[in-house]
């Protein structure tokens, strides 16, 4: 069996930072004389309890040197936990969802998804805003460090080629732990803080500002009104450009470049790749306004670099309906879903180093059709791409498109139309947000949706996030023999 101690002891510090965060929205409803801090302080002392409870039955079995399966059992363990533990608040107080709803929103913020069940975010208390915005703030740096710390020594979907010289775990789970979180930590921090002074500059609130920036470099895409970036200026919508871009970049390589490697941003081919990429499907997009019989102007440019980073980021926000621009952007939008940003970025999806590793070794396969003796070996920044790798990503991805249809199959089965069913099961996937139609496009929300279709894709924003086979493994009776 499986000694869980190692696993519980993690996940009930977890659970009590958790209610510390609190303190943050009763700081907020105090001062705003909202009775909605009750429930948070409620919730506070039932976390900080329970966290703190967990932490002392499982203190005698801890230990630094976490198994393999170990490692895969917190990885999961710790973000349900963290979701169940985090929709007290809603329940107890505003909005006072159920707990399949709580579970969905609750699920987005952290997984940054930044889908919604909450119309009406205008009217809610600020300290609700303030904790969905803290929930995908966190949830943010949380995938970055897991990504470096946790899912190389997993093998998790090729993530095994992202170790360096910087941040090689060496075939343990936590090593250098500390040095890995200050650094990329103080990235992301400093990150946020320029952000919200963008903002702040570009004319929003101070409140409005701190919260987007959050949500912005999380790319998390919650935001503080039903209407999303459409009620915020135009330099606001460049400055939330250039941040989602930056928050779906490698946040290794902005510690690299911070040490004095100049050339570790450009100098990384998939960073190269996905500002391509980029650059193209805008290209693409400005062509299919075009042969509207649009305009060129200013906004029509704008609009197409705001949404298009917002969705091949997987942040969500929006700044109009771009769901109006034809099938041809629809088609652009729903095919940028499926790449998004890059490794150890803040970004959901299957990401663009996948796709090129994917690629290196179809041009391999190519060159050895016409020329059987050659002798060619796939590479990835240098790096040979060993079988092991070839066969993590080819499963990674067959899991990823195979749970995409079943979740597809079954939102249409639970009555939804096949743009939205298609659509939310994609951008749940892939943590973008807002899908496609006029249900849950960039101008709707999940709220209509029937109780069902809330928990399939809570599950496809969980599963998304965690890589999939990381939660996958889970099912396997083969994990648990001794």
């Amino acid at each position: 069996m499986i000694d869980i101690r190692p696993v519980g002891y993690v996940v009930g510090w977890l659970i009590g930072l958790l209610g510390v965060m609190m303190v943050c929205p009763i700081v907020v409803d105090f001062q705003d004389g909202d009775a909605n801090y009750r429930a948070f302080a409620v919730s506070l002392v039932l976390t900080v309890t329970t966290g703190a409870a967990l932490t002392m039955a499982c203190a005698e079995g801890w230990r630094t040197d976490l198994s393999l399966r170990q490692g895969f059992l917190l990885t999961t363990g710790a973000w349900v936990a963290f979701i169940m533990a985090s929709t007290l608040p809603l329940m107890l107080g505003a909005p006072g969802l159920d707990l399949g709803r709580a579970l969905f929103e609750t699920t987005s913020a952290l997984t940054t998804t930044g889908g919604t069940v909450m119309p009406g975010l205008e009217h809610l208390p600020r300290g609700v805003l303030v904790w969905r915005m803290l929930l995908t703030w966190v949830g943010g740096v949380g995938i970055v460090l897991m990504a470096l710390i946790l899912l190389p020594v997993l093998n998790i979907g090729g993530m095994q080629m992202l170790r360096n010289s910087d941040f090689n775990t060496l075939g343990k789970v936590l090593p250098r732990a500390r040095e890995i979180v200050v650094s990329c930590g103080l990235v992301y921090v400093v990150l946020t803080l320029v952000c919200a002074l963008g903002y702040v500059w570009s004319g929003m609130s101070g409140f409005d500002g701190v919260m987007h920036a959050m949500g912005t470099v999380a790319t998390g895409g919650m935001g503080n009104y039903d209407s999303s970036f459409a009620a915020f200026s135009p330099a606001a919508q460049y400055v939330c450009t250039v941040f989602m871009l930056l928050g779906a970049m490698s946040f290794v390589r902005f510690v690299q470049f911070a040490r004095g490697d100049r050339r570790a941003l450009w100098g990384d081919s998939q960073i190269r790749a996905f500002l391509a990429i980029y650059a193209a499907f805008c290209l693409a997009l400005v062509l299919a306004r075009v042969l509207r019989a649009e305009p060129v102007s200013e906004r029509m440019l704008r609009e197409v670099l705001f949404n298009m980073a917002s969705v091949i980021t997987t942040t969500g926000y929006a700044s109009t309906d771009y769901t109006l621009w034809g099938s041809m952007a629809e088609t652009l939008f729903f095919c940028a879903m499926m790449i998004c940003g890059c490794s150890g970025s803040t970004s959901g999806g299957p990401k663009v180093f996948r796709y090129q590793l994917l690629l290196a070794n179809v041009a391999v396969e190519l060159k050895r059709l016409h020329r059987p003796n050659i002798i060619a070996t796939p590479r990835f920044q240098g790096q040979v791409i060993t079988e092991d790798v070839t066969r993590s990503v080819m499963a990674y991805f067959m899991a990823f498109f195979l749970t995409l249809g079943l979740g597809a199959v079954a939102l249409v089965l639970l009555g939804l139309d096949p743009v939205t069913a298609i659509s939310g099961a994609a951008t749940s996937l892939s943590n973008v947000g807002p899908g496609l139609g006029p249900v849950i496009g960039p101008t709707g929300n999940f709220s209509s949706l029937p109780d069902p279709a809330i928990w399939v894709l809570t599950l496809l924003m969980l599963v998304g996030r965690l890589e999939l086979l990381a939660v996958y493994v889970l099912f396997s009776t083969a994990f648990w023999r001794a």
